[in-house]
């Protein structure tokens, strides 16, 4: 039996990489869900992808991002969302031991065969959604967006708000409200991103954050903090949405903001 050696896709043009973030805020809500309807929105979208299971559950991850990039002409600012699934390519489980879903959220597995299937990935920047397609082979396609985020320039508050507008009204949004909750810095990275290119090939792609998450794990007495919004169900990000996750509550939130690199101080009077 042969086995295919790795390869490198073409980076194409006029992009360079690794692709460097000047800044990134990030969240993401896990939920633990029936592995039967996640299976089959998995092999539509990445057929060589099986899907992990936490205790005979299945994990699908929303995730907000806004970062910011410096280019040698100018600078970007990008929002995003993600709707992932976490699995693994089939036939490597046996190289990975089991595992909870608290030990996947820790980051004990370093193998990082563990990753995310990308299923929509919704985007307001056109360069961002042009290299996500190009680069790494993302379902990514044109949203905008209403945040309401944690900010040392705004109200002191660890409540995450964000919607996903379509044309005029939300498709859908969620709110977090971390505040007075316990968090525990976690060492996830790299994340290994899936894509599958047009003609069925699967690429897998790292991002490496350099400093540690912050994980919330929920529970019963406090999964109530987070609300998953699904306001336009004829939309298909929406209709996966309620096939993958319904009214199942969240498991545990994770959290990432850049610090600051500088301060503008408050002025005085000279006498």
């Amino acid at each position: 039996m042969t086995t295919e050696p790795l390869s490198w896709p073409p980076i194409a043009e006029p992009f360079l990489l690794p692709f460097h973030y000047g800044a990134l805020h990030h969240v993401g809500i896990d939920y633990l869900v029936e592995p039967g309807p996640v299976r089959e929105v998995l092999a539509r979208a990445h057929p060589r992808l099986m899907a992990a299971e936490f205790d005979g559950r299945a994990c699908v991850s929303v995730n907000f991002q806004l970062y910011f990039a410096q280019y040698a002409n100018g600078s970007g600012i990008t929002q995003e969302i993600e709707i992932n699934i976490v699995g693994l390519p089939r036939g490597e489980e046996r190289r990975l031991g089991p595992l909870s879903y608290m030990d996947y959220a820790r980051g004990v597995d370093q193998t990082k065969l563990l990753g995310i299937g990308r299923i929509h990935v919704l985007c307001d920047n056109p360069v961002a959604i042009d290299a996500g397609r190009k680069l790494y082979a993302e379902p990514k396609y044109p949203a905008r967006f209403a945040v309401a985020m944690p900010s040392l320039n705004g109200p002191r508050s660890q409540t995450w708000q964000v919607s996903c507008l379509g044309e005029e009204t939300e498709l859908f949004g969620f709110t977090a409200r971390l505040d007075g909750l316990t968090a525990e810095p976690v060492n996830t990275t790299p994340i290994t991103g899936y894509g599958t290119t047009a003609e069925g090939r699967l690429l897998a792609g790292p991002m490496n954050v350099y400093h540690p998450y912050q994980l919330h794990l929920l529970d019963a007495g406090t999964a109530d903090r987070v609300e998953l919004r699904v306001t336009d169900p004829g939309a298909p990000v929406c209709g996966d949405l309620g096939t993958l996750i319904g009214q199942t509550p969240a498991a545990g939130v994770w959290t990432y903001q850049s610090a600051p690199v500088a301060a503008h101080n408050r002025p005085y009077f000279l006498p």
